[in-house]
């Protein structure tokens, strides 16, 4: 590959999001890596960096990028700003047929965009090389135990993102969230996400129980357990659990989680869900007498029918709590009633910390993937990540051609 401009955009999307794809130290690092590259970085006012920390590295600052070959962000990029013919990479959000994202994807093929998608940036194996799933973790549980505090007047914890930094915000926590009362939290998952929020509830003070005492043992002080998909799913027809058969045939489970809503005051949700997997639980299981959640912290945030029951929308950073009514199904203001359940469902949770979370996802993006995406991709890492090329599907998301097109 010749001579190439990159560009970092600065984020469109609405809530706005603080987060950078490259950051002033790892903009500078890749150009060290590759001298012969350029890289623009496009004004923000709201992006975690400042402008004059990218100019005080020798970055020169360009509100026109139609000239780079390459253009970087975070989260979708507004259709209107979309560059024709360029190559771009961010979460795109297409992939699910995600309906609200339909207009992005059909505008990226009309305008003869090639798109990459973070998403999908894997290696051999196809463990995901870029993410910022931990930071989700970290932020998702705080706020879980934001809204627990503010709901049992334990304590008032201020927003995450007025600490400057993830160590910032722990000392707070381990100085001001006196935890009086026992109380029980499940969350399900096991990757970055489930880890990230285990060490923000570990710094409350919280410790860790195996699931099976947590469903018997009473305890005077708080406890949290973590399930896999063994713990809450098993196979309809009785076969053994496997967790690779459970991937690719997870329509033939079903969920056994229920018994963990009758016990749990809090429900962290933090795994990966296949829209063929069973529901943890529905709107009606709310509706049993037995159900005892108080609090959900749904960082997973899948919505349109997902597998949480009381997640009813996304919410913002600015209002990240509403209440949800058991009897009727429907939206309440946060902590309007001690009958409903409060819902934590940020879908950017990792902006709340802009500098702690850019830094460790640009530091892989430079490290793992820009070797491939300027020099020979002979892992495949960037073709695995191609959704469109050069405004079409490429044959691994063929299957998206007649959804973005009805």
């Amino acid at each position: 590959m010749g001579k190439v401009k990159i560009g970092l955009l600065k984020e469109t999307k609405t809530p706005p999001d603080w987060r950078a794809a490259l950051t002033p130290n790892t903009a500078r690092k890749l150009l060290e890596m590759f001298p012969e590259i350029e890289v623009y970085i496009q004004p923000s006012e709201i992006r975690g960096f400042k402008d004059k920390e990218y100019a005080a590295q020798g970055l020169p600052l360009k509100e026109d990028l139609s000239d780079c070959d390459i253009l970087l962000g975070v989260k979708e990029v507004k259709i209107d700003t979309l560059i024709p013919n360029k190559t771009y990479m961010f979460f795109a959000h297409v992939a699910k047929k995600q309906e609200h994202n339909k207009p992005l994807l059909k505008a990226i093929l009309e305008k003869g965009i090639t798109l990459i998608d973070y998403e999908y940036l894997t290696d051999k194996e196809g463990h995901r090389l870029v993410a910022f799933g931990y930071w989700a973790g970290v932020v998702g549980a705080y706020n879980g135990m934001r809204a627990w505090g503010k709901r049992f007047n334990e304590f008032d914890l201020p927003p995450a993102h007025t600490f400057k930094s993830k160590n910032e915000m722990y000392q707070y926590i381990r100085q001001n969230a006196r935890i009086t009362k026992p109380f029980k939290i499940v969350i399900t998952g096991g990757g970055r996400v489930a880890h990230g929020a285990m060490e923000t509830l570990r710094n409350f003070g919280i410790k860790e129980v195996i699931p099976e005492e947590f469903l018997i043992n009473k305890y005077d002080y708080p406890v949290f357990t973590r399930l896999d998909p063994c713990h809450y799913v098993r196979h309809k027809q009785g076969r053994e659990f496997e967790l690779k058969y459970f991937f690719t045939h997870p329509q033939e489970f079903e969920s056994t989680f229920l018994p963990y809503t009758f016990i749990a005051d809090m429900y962290i949700a933090a795994h990966f869900w296949d829209p063929r997997s069973p529901k943890f639980f529905t709107a009606e299981d709310t509706r049993n007498p037995r159900f005892n959640i108080k609090v959900v912290a749904d960082i997973s945030c899948d919505v349109d029918d997902g597998p949480v029951g009381t997640t009813l929308r996304a919410s913002t950073i600015g209002e990240p709590f509403y209440d949800f009514n058991p009897e009727t199904g429907t939206e309440k203001p946060a902590f309007s009633s001690d009958k409903n359940i409060t819902v934590m469902a940020v879908d950017n949770l990792p902006g709340e910390l802009p500098r702690d979370s850019s830094e460790a996802f640009s530091s892989v993006l430079v490290e793992k993937v820009f070797p491939y995406l300027l020099g020979e991709d002979s892992e495949g890492v960037i073709k695995r990540a191609t959704i469109a090329k050069d405004g079409q599907l490429t044959e691994r998301f063929k299957y998206l051609e007649d959804w973005v097109n009805s």
